[in-house]
């Protein structure tokens, strides 16, 4: 006999009053099970509120802009018997649908005896690659454990690093703009900063983050323990958190434990005026005279930050030019505008070493031009990451863990020991958080079954400095070293409308064609924004596109987003906004 039943919403997580932005059947509508019937959008994300049942909508109690929460009535549905809804429910996939996509199985995990949680998939770690592991495992149907060591989701990336330090630059990049319009005529006047509130509101954008990721686990029920995780067998590792040590029995694990700042062992690293990228996060101060050791991303970022705040920043790079490992053509617009505004920077320099006076911290300079000593209020140490392959017990599990504390990892993320797999940070460069999500991906499937690798073409670097500072795919340093011939083209950011309407003019687009294949191959761009502009570039890289594919792509004008087009129609012979001498 039919009956009605009442359908809710169900656990969303830690949301109240998420809005409904569309409903997607009425009254009269046939429903299977797991058929959307509205959806939501939270700060984090939008999502499907799916029927449990099958059935005939019989009426509505929910309408678009309404305001819902867990328990929330959303229809009523007229069903059918227990007996006949087990008979309209989907039948389980038969051999055919997995044969071609499944692996084999991975080894049985520990005896239940020895753990107090199993998990079919267990993710060490929850930054971006390693939430994205375990929401990624979870979707596809395994019982996913994930261990954190921070109080909240998101690792070093939401917590104390990516997320964070975006916000100040965001701030930067305003309190930058708005002293440049002086020259234009629009005056604003000295910026008035309270330190207090500007950090509450970059914890506040990390907070939203963390609490939406919660929420996220929480929906996929996604089992997750604080704590530090350490291996105890192949199949087995201990969580020791402060409610103590949980044991966790696994199938399948996935090492997503990330990098820690490195540390000079002979500074004096428990003075607090010595900084690492996360001391620096916090603003306690403002201090007058800043050192940044390390000239690449991090430390320039944070330079960009701190001499906006009203810093005098100096800058030490023990190598011959900033930013290493990108072009010289696009690091130098950033470098001839930073001189101008810090205090000092010191190439081709060694610190020798920092002594904590009560005043200051006097550091002792090796290099050409740079002083014998200086006294600096701050300092900043940002001279790499170190990969936490050490601090896991990988031994314990049999995982082979090089002397650096990197984990080598197959096109399928896998380490030596084949149900255990490791993303991100920990299996070797670029460190970055865009690289670490797409490996999560990679080992969640395959230890789900699924047939997937890992197979990037280009993984785009970006600094987000003041011009920002992209590149993708090969460098015309590492062509010209590997030997590859490649066409080049470089449209000066001068002649863009767009650039120069946001008095902005310093910046360069710059693409490399394979001459062989007329493919690109490597492209860079330097100025405001850099950052997402590239991500066409490496797109178009992953597709194989050549010159005439960017050339002929229609871009909107005026945009900085032109620039990639009239640099692939320099390659072409057909740009009209500047004139090029015919090749002979």
């Amino acid at each position: 006999m039919p009956r009605d039943s009442e359908v809710k919403v169900p656990d969303i997580g830690d949301f109240e009053g998420v809005e409904i932005i569309e409903v997607a059947v009425a009254p009269g509508d046939r429903v299977e099970v797991e058929q959307p019937l509205i959806t939501l959008e939270s700060d984090k994300a939008t999502m499907d509120v799916p029927s449990p049942l099958a059935g005939v909508v019989k009426s509505m109690a929910v309408s678009v802009g309404d305001q819902v929460s867990e328990g929330t009535l959303i229809l009523v549905l007229e069903t059918a018997d227990e007996a006949a809804a087990g008979e309209s429910a989907p039948a389980a996939p038969g051999p055919e649908s997995t044969e071609d996509t499944r692996q084999a199985p991975a080894p049985p995990a520990a005896a239940a005896g020895e753990a107090d949680v199993h998990a079919q998939v267990v993710v060490i770690g929850a930054g971006p690659g390693g939430y994205t592991a375990a929401f990624r495992a979870a979707d596809l149907g395994q019982k996913t454990v994930l261990v954190e060591r921070y109080a909240t989701l998101g690792g070093v990336c939401l917590n104390v690093g990516c997320i964070p330090s975006k916000a100040l630059l965001h701030t930067a990049e305003v309190i930058n703009a708005a002293a440049a319009m002086a020259a234009h005529g629009v005056e604003f006047g000295k910026p008035k900063i309270t330190l207090a509130k500007l950090a509450a509101w970059k914890d506040s954008v990390v907070a939203q983050l963390t609490k939406g990721l919660a929420g996220l686990a929480k929906q996929r029920k996604v089992e997750v323990l604080q704590g530090v995780a350490k291996f105890l067998s192949p199949n087995l590792l201990e969580v020791s958190g402060a409610d103590g040590v949980v044991r966790v029995a696994f199938d399948s694990a996935i090492i997503a434990a990330g990098s820690q700042a490195t540390e000079i062992g002979s500074f004096p690293n428990d003075d607090p005026r010595l900084m690492d990228s996360t001391d620096a996060l916090l603003l306690e101060d403002i201090p007058k005279r800043l050192l940044v050791i390390g000239g690449g991303i991090i430390g320039l970022e944070m330079a960009t930050v701190y001499q906006s705040l009203g810093s005098s920043v100096s800058v030490v790079e023990l190598l011959d030019g900033l930013m290493p490992g990108c072009d010289r053509d696009l690091v130098r617009p950033l470098q001839k505008r930073i001189e101008k505004l810090y205090e000092a920077i010191y190439l081709g320099t060694r610190v020798t070493g920092i002594e904590a006076q009560k005043k200051a911290l006097k550091v002792h300079f090796e290099g050409a031009k740079a002083p014998a000593s200086d006294a600096f209020d701050r300092v900043l140490v940002a001279v790499g990451r170190r990969p936490n392959g050490k601090r896991i017990g990988a031994d314990a599990a049999g995982v082979v863990v090089d002397d650096a504390g990197f984990i080598p990892v197959d096109s399928q993320q896998r380490t030596n020991v084949p149900h255990i797999f490791a993303i991100g940070d920990i299996t070797g460069q670029p460190m970055l958080a865009h690289k670490a999500t797409h490996e999560g991906k990679v080992a969640a499937q395959v230890a789900s079954g699924e047939k997937s690798r890992f197979d990037a073409l280009a993984i785009p670097s970006v600094a987000y400095t003041d011009p920002e500072v992209a590149w993708t795919g090969v460098t015309e340093t590492q062509a010209k070293e590997r030997g590859i011939e490649f066409d080049k083209a470089t449209f000066p950011w001068a002649a863009s409308g767009r650039s120069l309407g946001m008095g902005r003019n310093e910046g360069l687009t710059k693409l490399l064609f394979e001459k062989s294949s007329g493919r690109l191959i490597g492209a860079g761009i330097v100025g405001p924004h850099a950052g997402d502009l590239i991500a066409e570039a490496t797109l178009a890289l992953e597709m194989g596109a050549d010159a005439a594919d960017l050339a002929l792509t229609i871009h909107p004008h005026p945009t900085l987003s032109e620039t990639v087009n009239f640099a692939a129609e320099m390659v072409e012979g057909t740009i009209t906004d500047l004139y090029v001498p015919k090749r002979k």
